[in-house]
């Protein structure tokens, strides 16, 4: 079966077995997110996404030493690119370009991962908080570093890190700019699992599998509940449940489901 990919620049999209690798390509400058066209993929790939019916997990990660470095200093320096013009114009290219990013991260309807391969920087820390998941390799590093340059978290940083550590440590982090190695990310709970580099692909894409095996429309269900739950209080969340359990209730793949279940409870009884 044919299927049509959107049309990236820096990165490469793979499927197999409706798990996709979204892969950031720009090694040269660490994976930054500005400067590049990997906010433009990143978006691209999420939309993709959350339209075909061919895929139930995206993993990304990126390419070379980095997983992202954040925005490209060497611009912010020389006030190029998404940092050139009066406030107005800056504050209207961060909403159009990078915070595009974190509103398609939030409003995907299928299960995210991250796959730190090394460091991750500012707004690509944020990045991977924007996933459901994280992974990371033994090589990675961390750091929620803006206040460092005298700017605030520009890619939904104090919305999204609160949510991942808590708001004691996330106020830490973000008022220290400090980086964290892999082991304390783990510690913290902001990586599900750390290993070895070589590893990190088959680390995740194994885990990725185990999710892509259960039924993808209830999976799909089960990822927007997940997030409306961030939102909503406990009797507006109830109702909305009681809405996509009937959803479900009346699918194929829950009738498959049940049947499977059952054969495989009444093998158990006869052995």
């Amino acid at each position: 079966m044919d299927i049509s990919f959107p049309k990236l620049i820096d990165s490469t999209l793979k499927l197999n077995d409706r798990v996709g690798l979204l892969t950031f390509c720009r090694d040269d400058v660490r994976n930054a997110l500005t400067g590049t066209a990997l906010v433009e993929d990143i978006v691209a790939a999420v939309e993709w996404a959350n339209s075909s019916a061919d895929i139930s997990v995206l993993i990304l990660t990126g390419e070379g030493k980095a997983f992202s470095s954040g925005g490209n200093i060497k611009e912010m320096k020389e006030r190029t690119g998404i940092f050139e013009g009066s406030a107005v114009e800056v504050q209207d290219k961060y909403r159009r370009g990078i915070q595009s990013m974190a509103l398609a991260l939030h409003r995907a309807e299928l299960p995210i991962i991250a796959a730190v391969n090394g460091p991750a920087i500012g707004a690509g820390f944020n990045l991977a908080c924007l996933c459901d998941v994280r992974f990371g390799s033994t090589s990675a590093m961390l750091g929620e570093t803006f206040l460092n340059l005298g700017i605030v978290p520009g890619a939904g940083g104090a919305w999204f890190l609160q949510r991942t550590v808590g708001y004691q440590r996330a106020c830490e982090l973000a008022f220290t700019g400090r980086l964290l190695r892999a082991d304390e990310a783990l510690e913290l709970g902001i990586f599900l699992d750390v290993v070895a580099p070589g590893e990190l692909l088959h680390r995740v894409r194994s885990f990725a599998l185990q999710i892509a095996a259960k039924p993808p429309q209830a999976l799909r269900l089960t990822k927007r509940l997940m997030k409306a739950a961030q939102r909503m209080d406990v009797p507006d969340l109830l109702d909305l449940t009681a809405s996509f359990q009937a959803l479900a209730h009346e699918t194929r793949e829950h009738a498959e489901a049940l049947d499977a279940f059952l054969n495989q409870m009444n093998a158990g009884k006869k052995d």
